[in-house]
């Protein structure tokens, strides 16, 4: 049952040190074990629109629960969230990606581009610039809107280089971040509901993801660079 994952993650966010986790590293196994099953089914839904993640194996989208601590002040070993990432160029890839996060009171569906490196923002940034009323209505959209109330990101104080203060498109070329996201409840978790309304989500997301992937791949191709 999936609420597993918040009893589990809310004792190890109450405990978070290795000999906790020695301890209680049967239950880990077991709800790890659980999560990959879902992301299998997830997995298998995605691949209906995405059909180069069929190639893809569930532990390849889920994320380590080990924390990087060597440059974090936050010495907690573990991460207190369960999350997969499902992106057709992989977990590094620097195209647009959907994103699971389950964390008791915190759970919730993501998808776009975090921070893309220079070259990709630069491409996104041109792709808007041409056809930037081709995402005004991906993001205006009737089921977009019920899903996701806006794009978020952090955004430039001021206007991008080569970008006038007054281009039509100004408020979407100060995104340096291109992300959806909407909130899962508690009880999405426990009664194993965020499935289906992940899945639902991920569908409605693939417009803007389309977009994403013609500025993304470009980049990472070399073609459209200057």
């Amino acid at each position: 049952m999936s609420k597993n994952y918040l009893s589990f993650l809310s004792h190890l966010a109450e405990n978070n040190h290795k000999d906790w986790m020695d301890a209680n590293r049967d239950w880990y196994q077991e709800v790890r074990a659980e999560f990959i099953d879902d992301v299998a089914e997830l997995l298998a839904g995605i691949s209906t629109w995405e059909p180069a993640l069929s190639a893809f194996k569930p532990k390849d989208c889920v994320f380590r629960q080990n924390r990087d601590v060597r440059f974090s002040a936050n010495k907690d070993p573990y991460k207190t969230n369960l999350a997969a990432y499902f992106s057709v160029g992989g977990k590094k890839s620097n195209g647009p990606g959907y994103y699971l996060h389950i964390q008791p009171g915190g759970s919730f569906i993501a998808g776009g581009i975090w921070m893309p490196p220079a070259d990709v923002l630069k491409n996104i940034r041109q792709e808007i610039d041409y056809s930037g009323e081709e995402l005004l209505n991906i993001l205006n959209e009737k089921t977009f809107k019920q899903h996701f109330s806006s794009l978020e990101g952090e955004q430039l104080k001021t206007s991008p280089r080569d970008y006038d203060s007054a281009h039509p498109y100004i408020d979407l070329l100060r995104y340096k971040s291109f992300i959806v996201s909407t909130p899962l409840e508690d009880k999405d978790i426990s009664s194993g509901n965020f499935k289906t309304k992940t899945i639902d989500a991920f569908r409605v997301m693939k417009p803007f993801h389309d977009f994403l992937h013609k500025a993304s791949d470009e980049a990472e191709s070399g073609e459209g660079l200057l």
